[in-house]
């Protein structure tokens, strides 16, 4: 059933002035004048504020041309006058797309319905402060505002066999000109011993993501070594870690697939940033609250390929997916001439 709404009228507010100021409840209200509770319950509580030239309470009169001049706000942002564009947005921020990634991708599709992201922002944030707040949860952050979160720190450094400093990776690595370089980084959860190892291809942005049993290096290594063992050799270049004690056993991981392996300076997660935003992507979904020990392998599998799906504004808003699968086309190709 198609649920339709109606702003209030200006005999509806003197209605609700006068069953209210004779001390009625906004249940009684709403039955009186057929419309919900909590529909009165703010009607009253957003236009009865007090401000600098007004003492507060409840006028039908202003509280009418509050109305009317918030509708005429609303008229300044595009997704207000466009229904549908507005629908198309709020489903494809459900589905875990940025407002960068929603305009980006419209743009590469040739739509009709198009839209910057600056605009989706403030629209989002005109809604938040009309108090609908139902927009900003769709946001990647679910975040009230826009800016960056203070930056944490990371583990101590560790001594291990064969240790290379990242000062010591190649350029190419940094500059993302070629496939094969990795970074990887484990995703805790509170009151849980089960971690997830998460894989991440520098050039195309594809992820990989394993439920592990614990934080222990050897399950860190099995599970590396075995995904990394059945991949093409050019693809199996260079992985960039931190210093956690998870990856004592990368001189093993090297030796079975011919992998090199670097790590980060102390207290410098950023240093392997492309993991470290595929964790806090995933983080939206799957908090530091979440059971990991209740999902299953299949699960986060089907997560993670919906995350390489979601189109990525420095991959000219391709998909990870669709970068990955061309080139292993290519290589393909390449093969059989």
């Amino acid at each position: 059933m198609v649920q339709t709404y109606s702003h209030f009228s200006l005999e509806e507010r003197v209605q609700i002035f006068h069953l209210h100021a004779n001390g009625v409840s906004a249940h009684a209200i709403g039955k009186k004048i057929n419309r919900h509770h909590s529909s009165v319950r703010r009607e009253l509580i957003r236009n009865s504020k007090a401000t600098k030239q007004y003492e507060g309470g409840y006028e039908p009169g202003r509280a009418h041309a509050l109305a009317l001049r918030r509708r005429r706000w609303d008229c300044r942002f595009k997704l207000a006058r466009q229904p549908d564009l507005q629908a198309l947005v709020k489903q494809r921020l459900a589905m875990d797309h940025s407002p960068e990634q929603i305009a980006g991708r419209l743009a590469l599709e040739c739509s009709s319905m198009r839209i910057s992201h600056e605009s989706i922002y403030r629209f989002i944030e005109h809604r938040v402060r009309n108090k609908d707040y139902s927009w900003h949860k769709l946001l990647p952050r679910a975040k009230f505002y826009r800016g960056r979160r203070p930056k944490k720190g990371g583990p101590a450094s560790k001594t291990f066999i064969d240790y290379i400093s990242i000062d010591d990776r190649p350029e190419t690595v940094a500059s993302r000109e070629s496939f094969g370089h990795w970074e990887a980084d484990l995703m805790a959860f509170r009151k849980n011993t089960g971690v997830m190892l998460v894989l991440h291809e520098r050039k195309s942005r594809m992820k990989r993501a394993w439920i592990q049993p614990n934080k222990g290096a050897e399950a860190v290594r099995h599970t590396l070594s075995d995904y990394l063992i059945g991949l093409p050799k050019s693809l199996c270049a260079t992985i960039t870690y931190d210093n956690g004690t998870e990856f004592a056993q990368h001189h093993l991981i090297n030796k079975a697939t011919g992998i090199r392996s670097y790590f980060c300076h102390t207290h410098s997660p950023w240093q392997k940033g492309g993991v470290e935003n595929a964790i806090g992507r995933m983080r939206r979904k799957l908090p530091r609250s979440t059971q990991i020990s209740d999902i299953t392998q299949e699960q986060i599998n089907t997560f993670i390929s919906r995350q390489n799906d979601t189109p990525r504004k420095c991959l000219n808003y391709l998909t990870p997916a669709e970068v990955w699968t061309k080139h292993i086309q290519s290589l393909t190709v390449a093969l059989q001439t």
